[in-house]
């Protein structure tokens, strides 16, 4: 199956009308303005390690064809600030789809082991909001994704925190809509239960995240909710106070992907507190988690400005069978009807205590005061031994998606956060 010229053209030519609602996070769950609960059927996307949306005939065409699969929303873990993508969103939001924006860059990530906040990461995560915020189809931001993968990285959770808090108050302070702000976490079961709540605890709205968006890889087909570990995940999410959904998902082994997590999602057993899923991802790569792939894989000895890690990264999207018809039919069978904004009750759910230090895990005891700029994390009083530095074995299957690059060198912050709003203002 190809995408047709004609509806790739017409995403293009209707690239200067807005067609979307914004979304907000109430309680915990999205609606549009109009109220009706927003449920996401999304794709991961990121061609390369460069921003994928400022080609607009590359977006038009894929997302013609994400159209014909059901998708209503896009995952982007690294875009360019200073690039133009007016073209690009215009075309996502022509086929109704929105998009999650990851702040950070690829020498701004928090790091896990030596974690610190200060203005030159704050400056560069503020750029992507200041160039994003005017689209009504970016649904949300991330301010970190799987920062803490095992128990000794837990001590950087306050500063993903901290982030979240500041990024927040720009915002506000910019007269920005209330577009949600998130962090994307890896499924570790030893650490997932204490970082979901810590990120969203102590009662202060001002300080939490707006939505937790989880990398699972449990569910590998053929499997069943019974027995994939999703019975664990939905206990944990039960009326939990913000929006939570799979930020990455789709296990591959040992495939092909039937995609039958998307019925639990969706379904009765779920879909009361999970806001659906992001499928990763779109194109096919090495680790054969693509949907699409853009042409017969080139030569070893091919050489081209698409041609990356031995893929074409650009051209006609082609369907990678039978995964994307699998995930095809199980999106059209998922027509939860969720709840008006007006039926909602917020106050039926509300934060959880903040989680108390565990010996061998987690490492941050209870509500810590947050870090600033040129201050430091009060630390948890469990002892250091519980910080060994041995890895938590994960509960899923290994996430796919490239780690983050660790670059340190970055000089620490000696002013508030207020001042830096004032420079910005």
């Amino acid at each position: 199956m190809k995408v047709s010229t004609c509806l790739s053209a017409a995403l293009l030519s209707a690239a200067t009308a807005k067609a979307l609602d914004t979304i907000s996070a109430v309680g915990n769950k999205f609606f549009t303005s109009k109220g009706t609960q927003f449920f996401m059927k999304g794709i991961a996307y990121q061609l390369t390690e460069d921003d994928p949306l400022v080609d607009a005939e590359q977006c038009a065409r894929d997302a013609a064809l994400m159209k014909t699969l059901g998708t209503n929303a896009i995952r982007v873990y690294h875009v360019d600030p200073n690039a133009d993508h007016d073209k690009c969103m215009s075309v996502f939001d022509a086929a109704g789809i929105y998009t999650l924006i990851d702040l950070d860059t690829f020498d701004t990530y928090i790091l896990p082991k030596t974690p610190y906040w200060n203005e030159t990461q704050f400056a560069r995560y503020a750029e992507v909001m200041d160039t994003f915020h005017k689209y009504n189809n970016v649904l949300g931001f991330f301010v970190g994704n799987e920062i803490i993968a095992q128990a000794d990285h837990s001590l950087a959770a306050p500063y993903i925190k901290a982030s979240a808090r500041d990024l927040k108050a720009y915002r506000d302070a910019k007269g920005y809509r209330p577009i949600p702000i998130g962090y994307s976490a890896a499924d570790i079961a030893e650490l997932r239960p204490m970082l979901q709540d810590y990120l969203t605890c102590g009662g202060n709205s001002s300080e939490i995240i707006d939505f937790f968006g989880l990398n699972s890889y449990q569910w590998c087909d053929p499997s069943a909710y019974d027995t994939s570990g999703y019975v664990s995940l939905q206990k944990q999410a039960k009326d939990f106070p913000v929006p939570i959904f799979f930020s990455e998902t789709g296990c591959n082994q040992p495939g092909p992907r039937l995609f039958d997590d998307q019925v639990a999602i969706f379904g009765d057993k779920m879909v009361n507190d999970w806001s659906g899923s992001i499928i990763y991802e779109w194109i096919e790569e090495a680790n054969e988690y693509g949907l699409i792939s853009y042409g017969p894989k080139p030569a070893a000895t091919a050489t081209g400005v698409d041609i990356k890690g031995g893929f074409s990264r650009a051209g006609t999207p082609t369907p990678v069978s039978p995964d994307f018809e699998n995930l095809k039919a199980q999106w059209a069978k998922a027509t939860p009807a969720g709840v008006a904004s007006s039926n909602y009750k917020a106050d039926s759910v509300s934060t959880r205590a903040c989680p108390a230090s565990t010996e061998g895990g987690w490492l941050v005891d209870g509500n810590v005061p947050l870090p600033t700029f040129g201050g430091g994390l009060v630390r948890p009083t469990a002892t250091s031994s519980s910080g060994s530095g041995t890895a938590a074995s994960p509960s899923s299957t290994n996430n796919p998606a490239p780690a983050n690059r660790e670059i340190a060198g970055m000089s620490a912050g000696l002013v508030g956060v207020m001042l830096f709003f004032t420079f910005w203002l």
